[in-house]
Parts: C-alpha cells; sequence; structure tokens
C-alpha cells in the first residue's frame, strides 16, 4: 500500500469515527464513506491532494458521478438536489477533517471586492464595541451594508465610495423598497443612513450624504403587529399534543415556550440544559436583542412539556442546547430563524392560517396581548419580554387599543355644567 493510500485510509477511519460519534445510522455512515471514498480516487487520478481540493473540484467529481448515473440509468436523478445532497454531505464531512475549515471563505476577486470585505469587517466591528449594538442588530446592518456595496452588478471601491452621489444612493433605495411595505423601506433607510454616516465619519465620503436618506413617516396604526387569537393557540397546542413522536414532543415542547412567555425564537434555541433549574423551578433566559439575563419561573405545564421531550423525545447527544435537530447530526437549531418552518407547519397543521406572521413572533405578540388584557403593567410586560426600554413595549399597545379605551381614566369635560 503506498502512503497516499495510508493516508487516504487513515482520513476515512477518522470520518467513520466522526460519523460514528455524531450519531448517524449504519446506512447513512456507510453512504457517506463510500461516496468519500470514491471522491478521493477521483483526486488521486487528476493527481490533486486533498488538503490543496477546491470547490471546483467537488462540482467537477459532482458532474463527473451525474454524466455516470445518466449512463448507466438512462435517466437522470428524480430529485437533482437531493442526489447532490446525498454526495456532498459525505465529502464535506471528510474535507473538514482534512482542511479544517470547509466550505473555505470566497477569495475575493478583485481589489475592490477586497476593500469592501475589509471595510465591513471594519464596521462590524464600529457597530459592536463602539455603539453596542446586539449581535442580530448588527447583522443587520452589515447586510445593508453588503448589499450597497455590490448593488449594480460590481463592487464599489475606495474611489466609487469617494465620489458617491445622493442620485446613487436614491436609485439604489429605488431599486430596493420598490415594492415593499412603507414600514420595510423605513427599516432599509435607516440601515442605509448609519452605513452612510460611518463612511463619512471615517472619511470614506468627503461628504455626510446620510442627511439626504428621507425616512418615511409611518402613522400611528400602520404597523400594528399581527397576534394569534387565544383560540388559535390553543387549537394549535392540542394538534401538536397529539403527535406524540420525537418531533411532536420537541414541537409541543417549543411551542409552549413561546406561547407561556413570548421568548423570542433565539431565546429559545440557544436555552441549554444547566439554564434549567429543576429543583427551584425556574430557568434562566439570555435575551439575544438586549444580552440581559431573566430569570422566569418554570410552570408545572412547561415543565411537564420539557420533562416529556427530554426523556422520550430528544436524541441522545452531547450538545448543551435543550432543542436539538431531529435528524444527525443531532445539533442545537443552526439560529432562531430556524423555528420558522417547523412552527409553519404545525399552525397549518391545526388549520391556522394567520393574516401577517404565521412564525415564532406571532406567539410573542400573543402573549403581550394576553398581559395587556390581564391589566399587567407596560413595565412588567416589558421584563418579561425582555425589553430594554418602554419604547419596544409600546409598539404592543397596538394590539389591543380597544381594551385600552376602556380603561382609559374619564377626562371631565370643562365645559359641563353643574
Amino acid at each position: 500500500m503506498s502512503d497516499q493510500q495510508t493516508k487516504h485510509e487513515t482520513l476515512l477511519s477518522k470520518l467513520e469515527q466522526h460519523l460514528v460519534v455524531e450519531r448517524y445510522s449504519v446506512q447513512i455512515r456507510n453512504r457517506y464513506l463510500a461516496v468519500a471514498a470514491n471522491f478521493l480516487r477521483f483526486l488521486d487520478r487528476r493527481r490533486i491532494s486533498v488538503k490543496t481540493a477546491t470547490l471546483t473540484d467537488v462540482s467537477a467529481y459532482l458532474e463527473c458521478e451525474l454524466r455516470r448515473f445518466r449512463h448507466n440509468r438512462g435517466h437522470s436523478p428524480l430529485s437533482l438536489r437531493g442526489w447532490r445532497a446525498s454526495h456532498t454531505t459525505g465529502i464535506h464531512q471528510l474535507l473538514r477533517l482534512a482542511i479544517g475549515k470547509w466550505p473555505p471563505d470566497p477569495i475575493p476577486s478583485s481589489v475592490n471586492a477586497r476593500f469592501n470585505r475589509k471595510l465591513c469587517a471594519e464596521y462590524g466591528q464600529w457597530l459592536r464595541e463602539w455603539r453596542g449594538l446586539a449581535a442580530e442588530t448588527v447583522d443587520g446592518l452589515l447586510a445593508e451594508a453588503q448589499r450597497f456595496l455590490c448593488s449594480g452588478g460590481r463592487c464599489k471601491g475606495a474611489e466609487t465610495l469617494m465620489q458617491l452621489t445622493v442620485s446613487d444612493i436614491d436609485c439604489y433605495l429605488q431599486s430596493r423598497v420598490s415594492s415593499l411595505r412603507r414600514v420595510s423601506r423605513k427599516s432599509i433607510a435607516l440601515l442605509l443612513r448609519s452605513f452612510v454616516r460611518y463612511l463619512y465619519e471615517t472619511g470614506r465620503t468627503d461628504r455626510d450624504l446620510s442627511r439626504f436618506i428621507i425616512v418615511p413617516t409611518t402613522y400611528a396604526y400602520e404597523s400594528i403587529p399581527s397576534a394569534l387569537r387565544p383560540a388559535d393557540i390553543s387549537a394549535v397546542l392540542g394538534s401538536t399534543r397529539q403527535d406524540r413522536s420525537p418531533i411532536g414532543l420537541r414541537d409541543y415542547a417549543i411551542l409552549m415556550m413561546l406561547s407561556t412567555y413570548g421568548l423570542r425564537a433565539g431565546e429559545v434555541t440557544r436555552l441549554r440544559l444547566e439554564d434549567i433549574d429543576w429543583r427551584a423551578d425556574r430557568f434562566y433566559v439570555r435575551h439575544t436583542k438586549t444580552g440581559s439575563q431573566s430569570v422566569l419561573p418554570l410552570l408545572p405545564s412547561v415543565g411537564d412539556a420539557l420533562l416529556d421531550y427530554l426523556r422520550r423525545g430528544r436524541p441522545a447527544s452531547d450538545v448543551r442546547e435543550i432543542f436539538v435537530r431531529a435528524r444527525a447530526p443531532y445539533r442545537g437549531f443552526q439560529s432562531g430563524s430556524s423555528l420558522y418552518t417547523p412552527v409553519r407547519r404545525r399552525l397549518e397543521a391545526a388549520g391556522i392560517y394567520p393574516v401577517g406572521k404565521r412564525g415564532p413572533h406571532a406567539f410573542r405578540h400573543a402573549r403581550a396581548v394576553s398581559l395587556l388584557l390581564a391589566e399587567v403593567s407596560v413595565k412588567g410586560i416589558g421584563d418579561l419580554l425582555g425589553h430594554r426600554s418602554a419604547a419596544s413595549t409600546a409598539a404592543y399597545l397596538k394590539l389591543a387599543t380597544e381594551h385600552l379605551r376602556g380603561v382609559a381614566l374619564d377626562v371631565p369635560n370643562s365645559e359641563r355644567q353643574p
């Protein structure tokens, strides 16, 4: 056996151990190992070292295998996307073991692209360290900055930014917001204004163009958030509770957390096993937007749902997150947005198609309304929801205007005759 073959055998052995640790089924392990071994033989034929393999090499291998599939079967795969995934997953895990980071960060193709990457890195650092913004807020600001820098089909460089005009900004905003609601247009304008102001303050533009970015006015009841009705929540909880599969137990526990406490989706996905204090019937929540931490009572109904999932539904895993994926590798959800699809499916399974939001945040809005109708103070609602300021909580008051009219103080009429 040659040295190259020995290295490949060692690498495949590491991959097998990795798949065992991640608790993949025997069938899936054998599939990934077979594809990985075939990919290594493909690299050998082309005299390519596995440590220098690129995305182009993976694409070339897939094209070769796809031609072979069509020749042997006489037709293309029924699901080309599924066929590619069945090949690339094992290869990607092999390359992570061989190279370390995979897929690699794309190499900037031009001087302007390299300039933009460096600029966005500095902007993100400034947002975090000088403005003290939460990670999710920084991500939104950076995403808009990257869209602006790469708008028009080409990357803007240092010279382009220095020559930036009001017309350039107007053209970009027109392309971004032409089909959006006023609330969304306002959000995009504010994100862009922050970046343009940063460009001026760091000397990338010769004048402050941020003051020319007009932010649309939103009216008092224009941005009323959508909320589920109590009957909707009861229906989706009842429907999900009947599903006693591991996924059903997990989704029911998640829905109980969302509907009972009004948590953000990211706060649910970040819950860890050590955050639950079973003896004291309480749990700890790290608020994703403010960075603060709350201690909330663990109500019996929620505790029972969590225990049911942990005992009968949660796969054996070394990760500390409470809620994990239903298929290997058994890891926590990547982000709060990962809950949108399972929540939407549970709503649809219960026959609920609300107008507006259909994801986890609709439960947060509903909880805010229920607390308001129970005459909990605005500060109390804000404390439970993890709001930093009363202004954030005030948005939810729009959802219960009729109730507010009922509890409003009676203002004496000064013109009333005795």
